[in-house]
């Protein structure tokens, strides 16, 4: 095997083995999901009340789109140090949530929206709207971070001028979401 020819299969075969593993990440995470969402019922947990967590969940989301919005902010700024430190803290926060989420309604199952009239409608598009557009955020922050720790910072960028608003929206409609819940008395949300 020639040198030009060995650098070009390293790179690649790296790039193709991560690209496994994020899709089969991703996927178990959606699958999971799915199926505490779908199939399964709520269990008893011996008294176990987590009713609290929709609240932190609303916060990690709210924090998240703050850590993202300066993240973007000291990118822009070319504070490449800052915007790493907070990229990887709204990545935190996600995962909090995510593990927060799944944690709360493994235990309390689905909450039921109770609202009426014209608000019905909006809080299930902004849901629908939320629940498509947060299966790319996984997978599309595990890419962006990837890239980043390639120092392929063109594709990066490619990627993340996609992957932010998405993320954006999916962290602030996460807390609407929550808010209309409340507002609407649907118990914990």
């Amino acid at each position: 095997m020639n040198p030009s020819t060995q650098a070009s299969v390293g790179p690649a075969s790296n790039d193709r083995l991560f690209y496994a593993i994020n899709a089969l990440l991703s996927s178990a995470a959606l699958a999971f999901l799915a199926y505490i969402l779908i199939l399964r019922e709520a269990a008893p947990t011996g008294g176990a009340d987590l009713r609290f967590l929709p609240a932190v969940n609303a916060a990690l989301n709210g924090t998240s789109a703050a850590l993202l919005a300066a993240g973007w902010f000291a990118i822009r700024a070319r504070n490449v140090r800052l915007h790493r430190a907070l990229m990887v803290a709204a990545f935190v926060a996600s995962a909090l949530f995510l593990v927060c989420y799944l944690v709360y309604h493994w235990v309390h199952g689905d909450t039921r929206y109770a609202g009426e009239g014209l608000l019905r409608p909006l809080y299930f598009v902004i849901l629908v709207s939320h629940i498509v557009l947060s299966i790319a955020v996984v997978p599309g922050a595990l890419t962006a971070f990837y890239l980043a720790w390639r120092r392929q910072f063109r594709r990066h960028a490619r990627v993340t001028r996609i992957l932010l608003p998405i993320w954006l929206y999916v962290s602030v409609t996460g807390v609407v979401i929550f808010a209309m819940l409340r507002a609407a008395g649907s118990g914990a949300g």
